[in-house]
């Protein structure tokens, strides 16, 4: 495992950094780059690099490097940028690992002519409690990330200790008749996009003011405008052509991305098999994902096969953790109070 340490222990407030972002000045010198890397220092973050057949899965350690972290997952097209202003408020005795899934921010992509598919993310978790030895492993996801962790949960019920899912609870369902439409588009989507991986073009470029444009309208202003430079830290690189402009680097294969396509009646089942401790805190300005009825029917399945479930609605978006962590952090603090115990030496070896 490669480390690159941090610095010293932030104290700001999600307040107080909206207030730096906006009064650091033009974009056009790109200072709000250099605002996140002086964060993370703040912060005490180290960059871990975790060995994979492919490559590597890079991430960011928060907190005590001898206490077993819980492990992060984020959303679709995102990044582990997107727990920079959660993390460090939340108590500071506990450990946060939070990654880049393959194709998104450092880490690497899977080899040219292959596609991403959900599920290949449940024996990734695998991977990297073996790589540092853990037994049992602690999980908080956004979105995507969070439908991850409901699926290995109810596969691996014995090994997960805690589970906190941010506005998303399980994998999508989609009509029968719809799928193999649906599907076709997709592939035929994602051999254009590999072509264009193979032929190593650059993409197109923008000035940074610009991709927060973007970032900002192409999450329908689920990030807001200061928030989206902590996604786009990890998400783009400059450009050789045009100098002063970025382009996106994640692999845009990740657009057209295989996501679990089976009945709500295998959700049921699914979540009849979680035992551990788990959260889900739902954004109340977001829309339920597939349908409130389905996302209904599996909390009430919850609360009756498991009875430390619990579901909690926040003010904000779907990005609420990133763009208004304030309203998610009494709800965490709460629920790691109850649930988390801190395992020592766990990551000696590091």
């Amino acid at each position: 495992m490669s480390l690159r340490k941090g610095g010293l222990v932030s104290n700001h407030t999600a307040g107080q950094d909206d207030e730096s972002l906006r009064a650091i000045g033009s974009v056009e010198h790109h200072p709000l780059i250099r605002f996140i890397e002086l964060q993370d220092k703040q912060n005490n973050v180290t960059e871990v690099e975790i060995p994979v057949p492919f490559g590597k899965i890079a991430g960011k350690w928060f907190g005590p490097k001898n206490v077993r972290p819980i492990l992060c997952l984020h959303g679709w097209l995102d990044n582990s940028g997107t727990f920079d202003r959660l993390i460090p408020l939340l108590p500071a005795d506990v450990s946060f690992l939070s990654i880049d899934l393959p194709g998104h921010g450092y880490s690497s992509r899977i080899p040219d002519g292959m596609s991403y598919y959900v599920i290949d993310c449940i024996p990734l978790i695998l991977s990297i409690m073996r790589e540092y030895g853990w037994t049992k492993v602690s999980l908080m996801a956004h979105s995507m990330g969070a439908t991850i962790c409901f699926i290995f949960a109810a596969l691996f019920p014995d090994k997960v200790d805690l589970l906190i899912g941010l506005d998303a609870l399980k994998p999508l369902s989609f009509y029968a008749d719809r799928f193999p439409q649906r599907m076709s588009k997709q592939v035929l989507k994602f051999i254009q996009a590999d072509i264009r991986n193979q032929e190593k073009s650059e993409p197109p470029s923008y000035t940074y003011e610009e991709m927060i444009d973007r970032l900002y309208e192409g999450t329908a202003a689920s990030v807001s405008r200061e928030t989206c430079p902590y996604l786009l830290q990890r998400n783009i690189k400059p450009s050789r052509k045009f100098p002063g402009k970025y382009y996106f680097d994640r692999d845009n294969r990740m657009k057209y991305n295989v996501i679990p396509g089976w009945a709500d009646s295998v959700n049921e089942e699914l979540a009849k098999r979680i035992t551990a401790p788990f959260l889900t805190v739902k954004a109340i300005d977001s829309p339920y994902p597939g349908s409130k009825e389905g996302f209904e029917q599996t909390v009430s399945i919850l609360k009756e096969s498991n009875p430390k479930y619990e579901v909690v609605y926040v003010p904000g978006s779907h990005h609420v953790h990133l763009t208004e962590p304030q309203n998610v952090v009494p709800v965490l603090v709460d629920f790691l109070r109850k649930y988390w115990n801190k395992e020592m030496d766990v990551v000696s070896k590091l």
